[in-house]
């Protein structure tokens, strides 16, 4: 087990922590069970590249979750001497944080500031482990956290539709309650030309598995994937296969273009042509209107989404996300392109935020700025932008 050194103090167990987890995952305990990603070819993902995949023992995972539990009893013993009794609550958190900043403490007051219930798996694709190992680390963890209520973990649908349903099942039974899984695009199509390493068939197949496992199941889509040539595809493709699946959540992702990814070499290149936003929400449009007989709840929880509010129950609040997508179509140009500007640099958290006059006149002093700078007022935020990827 690696060691970290408090300032001044003694020694004390570290333990490692993957590069990402979702947004619902914020707050939840990081255990990396797996490092990087299996396939690592998807043209559209700045994260795993150049590193190579590789499984962690179960010895390993046991000792990072031991070295977990020695920094929780750290910090109820570090609130007993600050006078708050051992409690940790938002006020005693921060006090011991400013005591004590070191990182394998800070993880562990970030996961308690959230409530300390919910734990999540990284790295890409856990399922990828023999099934006895990771179904003996959800044991191990449930065990030296007894109040953790839901455990969670990235998925591909391969993985998925190739396992068993009786060994996922074990997988549940062990403690595993959720997956997410990237779906990106329900479009053969468009699943080619971003090297997904899946098609439509696979996705559904895995989803369906991790369905009939018992799991929630968390499918994430990105709107833009297919560019202009083959949005209609896209937005058609990913809505039949959602509804094959039926799956608990939809999960909005908008496609970001980040420097060095293939994608983006590619749009340079002039290979791949972007959607504008207006043509991005025509696009997430389709899909939702595509989207029949299932009671997926649609979230829209990433700051690169346009469209936040996009977000319900289905069937009975489609009407609703739809509405708030026409809403937006129906803008003049310039209110189109004020909305975009605020939203995509932090000034405006929905279309609602039109009708704040301060956060328009802050917007419009942008905009204006980025037209003397750019006068294609997309590409310019479409680069700003990029750097939140």
């Amino acid at each position: 087990m690696a060691e970290a050194r408090d300032k001044g103090g003694p020694a004390a167990p570290a333990f490692e922590q993957g590069p990402i987890r979702p947004p619902s995952e914020a707050n939840s305990l990081l255990v990396r069970v797996t490092r990087n990603c299996p396939w690592n070819q998807c043209e559209f993902c700045p994260v795993y590249k150049g590193e190579r995949f590789s499984r962690r023992s179960v010895a390993e995972v046991e000792d990072d979750i031991r070295a977990m539990a020695h920094w929780h009893e750290r910090a109820v013993a570090e609130s007993r001497r600050l006078g708050f009794g051992g409690r940790l609550d938002l006020d005693s958190i921060a006090a011991v944080y400013e005591r004590n900043r070191n990182p394998c403490l800070a993880s562990i007051l970030v996961w308690l500031a959230g409530g300390g219930r919910t734990a999540f798996l990284q790295d890409a694709n856990n399922l990828a482990l023999e099934t006895d190992d990771l179904a003996a680390m959800l044991r191990f963890l449930r065990r030296t956290f007894p109040a953790i209520v839901r455990v969670t973990s990235y998925a591909r649908s391969q993985t998925l539709a190739r396992r068993p349903v009786e060994e996922l099942r074990r997988l549940k039974e062990a403690g595993l309650d959720r997956v997410h899984v990237g779906l990106e695009s329900g479009a053969d199509s468009v699943l080619a030309l971003v090297k997904k390493g899946a098609d439509a068939a696979s996705h559904i197949k895995g989803g369906r598995n991790a369905k009939a496992a018992g799991f929630e199941l968390s499918e994430y889509i990105m709107p833009g994937l297919g560019g202009r040539a083959l949005s209609e595809e896209h937005a058609a493709g990913t809505a039949r296969v959602l509804s094959a699946i039926d799956p608990d959540f939809i999960r909005v992702r908008t496609l970001g273009l980040k420097a060095g990814i293939p994608l983006e070499e590619r749009r340079r290149r002039g290979e791949f042509d972007p959607l504008t936003d207006l043509e991005m929400a025509r696009e997430l449009r389709l899909t939702v209107a595509g989207l029949t007989d299932i009671g997926s709840r649609v979230v829209s929880d990433h700051i690169l989404n346009l469209l936040p509010e996009v977000e319900g129950k289905l069937p009975e609040d489609k009407e609703k996300m739809l509405a708030v997508i026409d809403r937006y179509l129906a803008l003049p140009e310039e209110e189109r392109l004020l909305y975009m500007v605020g939203r995509r640099l932090g000034m405006m958290e929905g279309l609602s935020d039109l009708e704040d006059e301060d956060r328009r006149r802050a917007a419009g002093a942008t905009l204006a700025r980025l037209r003397q700078i750019n006068p294609d007022v997309d590409a310019a935020v479409r680069e700003i932008a990029s750097r939140f990827i």
